[in-house]
């Protein structure tokens, strides 16, 4: 969430304690480490799964990338992304029958990148480190501008550092959360909420969820505003956002 990993190692433990098969949602942490390695080494899941959409640390315009170490996962995912198909001969059902043969193994997709797609990727790649780096100055520098205003810092966890996909703090009076969303949104700052609580939407009430279900994620939703953090934020822009929801937070 945010760029930070959870604690991967209890997690799998958990998970192997129940013979349950992890799959570690890290599309906001490329470039994130946890115990002293990148997120997406899959040390601690069977499937690690980045997005690059558009605002994420870095972008393929959309799309996404699942990584796994498992050979078996690689080829069936594989598969999956291009109509179930395979042209490996080691995977048929028999002998090809000639070099241009193929074979639909299952019911996949067509979920393959583009090449343009590919190469935009891989450009952003190569800057990946000096984005992260600069998330994480400006993450700092909100630390300890913010500190004494009447809100919360994002937290972090002991063996993990953030690649800072998003910066979000949290007012410790929620009945201000409208009126200072709102003030930072009159006064040009691009201030989101991330997120709404998924059992609030209408397709999870209609599986009879309700208001109340789910107490923490709905006290974070009166709370949460994510506040801008992009690799391309200046310091001056930066300081413009602190003063502007200082001004607002002890008004």
């Amino acid at each position: 969430m945010c760029g930070q990993s959870p604690d991967m190692a209890r997690i799998a433990e958990l998970a192997r304690a129940h013979g349950v098969r992890l799959i570690e949602d890290a599309s906001h942490a490329i470039g994130a480490e946890y115990l002293g390695a990148p997120v997406g080494n899959c040390a601690h899941s069977d499937i690690t799964v980045f997005s690059f959409h558009p605002v994420k640390i870095i972008t393929s315009a959309e799309g996404g990338m699942a990584l796994t170490n498992d050979f078996g996962l690689a080829e069936r995912m594989e598969r999956l992304r291009s109509h179930g198909i395979t042209r490996d001969p080691d995977q048929m059902t028999h002998t090809p029958d000639g070099p241009w043969y193929y074979q639909q193994l299952e019911l996949g997709w067509n979920y393959r990148m583009t090449e343009m797609q590919a190469a935009l990727g891989l450009s952003q790649l190569d800057r990946l480190d000096a984005f992260v780096a600069r998330r994480r100055k400006l993450a700092a520098g909100y630390d300890a501008a913010l500190a004494d205003l009447p809100l919360r810092l994002p937290g972090r966890i002991d063996g993990a550092e953030s690649a800072w996909h998003l910066y979000v703090i949290r007012l410790d009076d929620a009945a201000r959360h409208r009126a200072v969303f709102g003030a930072l949104r009159a006064s040009d700052i691009g201030v989101n909420l991330h997120y709404i609580p998924v059992h609030l939407q209408p397709y999870y009430r209609r599986f009879g969820f309700t208001p109340g279900d789910f107490p923490i994620a709905e006290d974070y939703y009166s709370r949460a505003i994510s506040i801008p953090l992009h690799a391309g934020l200046t310091d001056v822009e930066q300081q413009t956002v602190v003063e502007a929801l200082a001004t607002e937070m002890m008004a």
